[in-house]
């Protein structure tokens, strides 16, 4: 559960702008969480 939390607040950056760069920082600038989050 804490995982798949995680991953959606990490990944919240990408949701409208994805990325092939794999070298990013984990809890950067635009991570935030979404609606997704709060209905995990």
């Amino acid at each position: 559960m804490l995982g798949a939390i995680i991953g959606d607040i990490v990944g919240s950056r990408f949701e409208f702008n994805p990325t092939n760069d794999y070298h990013f920082e984990l809890f950067g600038e635009g991570c935030s969480f979404t609606d997704d989050t709060v209905c995990t």
